[in-house]
């Protein structure tokens, strides 16, 4: 396995959701990998390694993946939920303003001492 490329546990998850033709793996996860390695190094399609296939093919692949929504079916099916982020306290929940109570009326003024003086 290459730096840039799935694991075999990573794949496993992947694997059913991979669009294309039914004993296509070796052709999906090599698709996937090539895309993965286009998102992780920033480089455009024309420079990925010819070991990931002729760029054009997997742009336009990635393309119709795209207008077809798989990428976000797979994003959602891989998504682990993480409920250490799931915290609900009087820190985070904003009331609204008028669950506050009642204003409270102020106080009369008091007369100045200057006025008083007088």
């Amino acid at each position: 396995m290459r730096r840039h490329e799935l694991s075999e546990p990573e794949w496993q998850l992947v694997e059913p959701h991979a669009r294309g033709r039914l004993g296509g793996g070796r052709d999906n996860r090599q698709f996937i990998n090539a895309v993965l390695y286009r998102v992780r190094t920033g480089c455009a399609w024309r420079d990925l390694p010819e070991r990931l296939g002729l760029w054009n093919t997997v742009a336009r692949r990635f393309r119709r993946w795209a207008l077809a929504g798989v990428w976000e079916a797979l994003f959602e099916a891989v998504q682990e939920p993480d409920y250490a982020w799931v915290l609900v306290d009087s820190t985070a929940v904003k009331a609204h303003k008028a669950a506050a109570g009642q204003k409270k009326a102020l106080p009369p003024p008091k007369p100045s001492a200057a006025h008083a003086a007088s």
